[in-house]
């Protein structure tokens, strides 16, 4: 089943909706094809339960995370997300203890999808911003997500 350009932008529009806002973690088994891979936030994350604990790592971390999407491009089984996510660091994040910190940051990305499914995502955050504004140095990221492994 082939979705067109429209149905896959919805598709798209339904992560932010149903799961980054709603919390909706079940959504990702209605979004995600189940070999679905996340590629850009440091690792990959592959298959929908690892997709999963992304997400819900994401809105543990920042609770009042929002995100204004201003572009949204479809053509054939791509869509492509220019966006700003704004949110308060509030609990521990890949091995960084919570700063309290208010950040804003744009992200990109492309989105591939089968089936009227998300196969793969590649996300492309702004990380030297939102580190900056958190109040964390690259270094210390790296010697975190390394510790976290």
């Amino acid at each position: 089943m082939t979705s067109t350009p429209e149905e896959n932008k919805r598709i798209v529009r339904r992560i932010r909706d149903d799961i980054e806002e709603q919390g909706d973690l079940d959504a990702v088994d209605e979004i995600f094809a189940e070999d679905a891979v996340v590629h850009g936030l440091l690792r990959d994350f592959s298959g929908r339960d690892e997709i999963r604990e992304m997400f819900a790592m994401d809105r543990e971390a920042f609770p009042d995370d929002t995100e204004t999407i201003h572009d949204l491009i479809a053509e054939g089984d791509t869509v492509a997300v220019r966006m700003t996510e704004r949110g308060t660091h509030d609990s521990e994040f890949m091995g960084i203890e919570p700063t309290g910190n208010e950040f804003e940051i744009q992200t990109m990305a492309f989105l591939r999808l089968e089936g009227g499914k998300v196969a793969e995502w590649w996300v492309q955050p702004d990380l030297l911003g939102f580190l900056r504004q958190l109040g964390v140095s690259p270094e210390e990221l790296s010697a975190a997500v390394r510790a976290d492994d």
